[in-house]
């Protein structure tokens, strides 16, 4: 609070882009502190009311949207300060933007009759793109509340005869949709002594499948780089195979990466600008045809090192995870200047007898690394997909032909003679076979999965702390939170919701409790894990060590 006391006393004094600056770094603090959401969601609407640009309006949006799908409690609240900022907004692009997260989000708070005074705002004050998001948000409004229909229908047909074609069109649709709706599943108000109807649409409900499109199953940013994945899979465009979602290759989320890179991620996500193009980690598998023949990637993991960044030799990995095999791309920077590596290969040996998992089927050498560069060599392992997936460890070596060059002039002063030089063990893990995949409804997804492959356990884990325990199973597993479990809550237990596709498509649902024992000696995990097949719910429930 002290803090925030001495940012509002310059805070108007500065400059646009460091008000940015502190924006981001307000938002970073909701993520770590998230029981201070209110106060500090609250500090940021209010420097929407001043003067400012509208890259400083955006950030601020940007932030409080990113906060409340990341911290579900914030969601009333939000709303209702993205409210009144839209009551004295210039900019169309954030008008829009927040009148269709009302659209969205309104009718799942307790009281969504209360933002539609806001929203009809807009239909009466606002230029026609904003009229026109407006109607649609009503749309939305009615079509999830049957409760609401009546008094949305009234506000939607002043809008038949407005100016603008988009805006008209938009209502027409929205009252014929409605009034069929309203006439096929009227809703009926329960009395006193019954039990309160719940103001939701019937499953068959015209209104809901026509207004409340299904979300698709990925954002249009990481539909465009799906697609451009597609397109860098060899033989993809040539191929006959209609184009559908199902077929598109795994776009993970982002939760993974460090926290500035996230928030700088969602903003890009918003931005009218011109994005950064994405990079697709499979691109240089694609690139060699001896790799390129094994099949689509389904996923890569991240950077593993091998080596400390301060040795002469700097060794990462990247595991590419296919159907039936593993490609590991070894990069190799040469750090030493008077030496030229060539012939750069990794050797493996499996620890912990893997053989029967995994076996070496081939290997493809850097042929030159210069001081400075960085290249890479690659092994790849075939899977036996009749054997169950295990944790296995790996102990390597990096091979190579040393030559002695001169610094000045780059040419070699020596004949190449072997070496070799030791680095650190990795694991393949059944983790590594799961891919970050959230869904846009857990619950609903999870009742229609069903329990027919449901496998539950229990752990006793020797974490102390809710936040240690909480990480150290979403790691295990590599999967994704979903509905913001993945922030601690105050309490004993915390109930965490995942989602992941395995390997093959398939999706994978996990419901997990937390709990600190009394003591605080260690803690208790139950978890349940539900799939189309109770033998991949064995696996990943096997995940947990």
């Amino acid at each position: 609070d002290r803090l925030l006391k001495q940012i509002s006393s310059f805070f108007g004094e500065i400059a646009d882009e460091y008000k940015i600056t502190i924006v981001k770094c307000i938002q970073e603090l909701c993520f770590t502190y998230p029981q201070k959401h209110r106060v500090l969601v609250g500090f940021m609407s209010n420097f929407l009311r001043e003067e400012g640009g509208f890259d400083f309006k955006k950030s601020i949006v940007n932030s409080i949207i990113t906060l409340l799908r990341a911290v579900p409690e914030t969601i009333d609240s939000s709303l209702f300060h993205l409210c009144e900022f839209i009551e004295d907004c210039e900019f169309t692009a954030l008008n829009t933007q927040i009148l269709h997260l009302l659209g969205e989000l309104g009718p799942t708070t307790p009281a969504p009759a209360r933002y539609i005074r806001f929203v009809y705002n807009r239909v009466i004050l606002e230029n026609a793109a904003v009229r026109a998001a407006s109607v649609s948000a009503l749309a939305k409004f009615g079509a999830s509340c049957p409760s609401l229909r009546q008094s949305i229908l009234v506000l939607l047909k002043r809008s038949l005869m407005d100016e603008d074609d988009e805006t008209r069109d938009r209502a027409a649709i929205a009252v014929a949709v409605l009034e069929e709706a309203m006439e096929n599943f009227p809703f009926v108000e329960s009395s006193e002594e019954e039990e309160i109807a719940r103001d939701v649409p019937s499953d068959d409900d015209t209104a809901a499948y026509c207004l409340l499109s299904s979300k698709m199953p990925m954002s249009l940013s990481k539909l465009e780089i799906s697609l451009q994945a597609y397109a860098n899979t060899p033989g993809a465009m040539e191929s006959k195979e209609t184009l559908q979602f199902s077929i598109l290759p795994i776009v993970e989320e982002s939760e993974s990466l460090p926290s500035s890179t996230r928030v700088e991620e969602k903003e890009q996500e918003f931005s009218l600008g011109k994005p950064k193009p994405p990079v697709d980690p499979a691109a240089s598998i694609y690139s060699i045809p001896e790799l390129a023949s094994l099949g689509r990637v389904f996923r890569s993991s991240t950077l593993v090192e091998l080596s400390e960044s301060e040795t002469e030799y700097v060794v990462t990995c990247i595991k590419h995870i296919m159907e039936e095999y593993v490609v590991l791309q070894f990069q190799v920077q040469n750090t030493i200047e008077d030496q030229r590596l060539s012939n750069v290969t990794v050797a493996l040996e499996s620890i912990d007898d893997a053989d029967q998992l995994y076996e070496i089927t081939g290997e493809i050498p850097a042929e030159s690394i210069k001081y400075g560069e960085t290249a890479s060599c690659y092994t790849v392992l075939q899977r036996n997909v009749d054997v169950s997936l295990q944790t296995s460890t790996w102990n390597s070596l990096l091979n190579f032909s040393l030559v002695q060059v001169d610094p000045t002039t780059g040419e070699d002063e020596s004949e190449p003679f072997e070496e070799e030089y030791p680095l650190e063990d990795f694991e393949i893990t059944t983790s590594d076979y799961m891919a970050k995949v959230t869904v846009p409804d857990f619950r609903n997804d999870w009742e229609t999965m069903g329990n027919d492959n449901e496998v539950l356990e229990k752990f006793a884990l020797s974490y102390k702390k809710m936040e240690d325990a909480l990480a150290a199973v979403v790691k295990f597993l590599g999967m994704q939170t979903c509905d913001g479990t993945g922030t601690v809550k105050a309490g004993k237990a915390h109930m965490l919701h995942m989602s992941g596709v395995f390997v093959g498509g398939k999706t994978v649902l996990v419901r997990a409790q937390i709990a600190i024992q009394g003591d605080s000696t260690g803690c208790i995990l139950k978890m349940a894990v539900r799939s189309d097949d109770e033998t991949l719910s064995r696996i990943v429930a096997d995940c947990i060590r």
